[in-house]
């Protein structure tokens, strides 16, 4: 047994190359061969090649999500029980931060934590969404925004009050090859 070592001499052996070293290396080839995947269907159809992409990771479509908001605003003012407001102000807001045919606009409709319920069927959420339909129809009616720029939502128990939300959510479908 010449050859062997006693358990504490392991610290003595000093290896040719560093372990994260080696990991790194791979982490970089499979970096590169990722992107030189891309570059060579940069021709083919987004799309396809995402899903594509998904089903080799064994994934769905993901759920759509909600753009980053970059400019709010509220409708204050409502009496309980009631879908009414004022909507002048949000209506020229609106107008100007929807210039952008990249914005879309999400409506949160809400109610306040009690005694705030749809009178003809006591439920707090019917009363938030009546809130949100009502400023969503006032906007379109008004021109202000499209209606397929709209995202509808109900948040009941937390004020009496409608919140409209500007995000970017990238070009619209149909204008994507256009140049503005």
């Amino acid at each position: 047994m010449t050859g062997a070592l006693a358990p504490d001499s392991w610290d003595e052996i000093a290896p040719a190359r560093s372990v994260w070293l080696i990991t790194l290396a791979d982490l970089a080839l499979l970096l590169i061969g990722f992107f030189v995947l891309l570059q060579a269907h940069r021709e083919a159809d987004r799309s396809k090649l995402l899903a594509g992409l998904r089903s080799g990771f064994g994934t769905e479509a993901p759920a759509p999500v909600d753009p980053m908001a970059v400019a709010r605003a509220r409708v204050d003012g409502y009496a309980p029980s009631s879908a009414e407001a004022d909507l002048s102000a949000t209506i020229a807001w609106a107008r100007d931060v929807a210039r952008d045919g990249r914005t879309v606009i999400t409506i949160i409709g809400s109610t306040a934590l009690t005694d705030d319920v749809d009178p003809r069927t006591g439920s707090a959420a019917i009363l938030a969404a009546d809130r949100a339909r009502a400023v969503a129809a006032a906007l379109v009616a008004q021109g202000a925004v499209s209606p397929d720029r709209l995202i509808l939502r109900v948040a009941p128990g937390q004020r009496r009050a409608v919140t409209l939300s500007v995000g970017f959510a990238g070009d619209p479908p149909s204008a994507a090859g256009d140049s503005q």
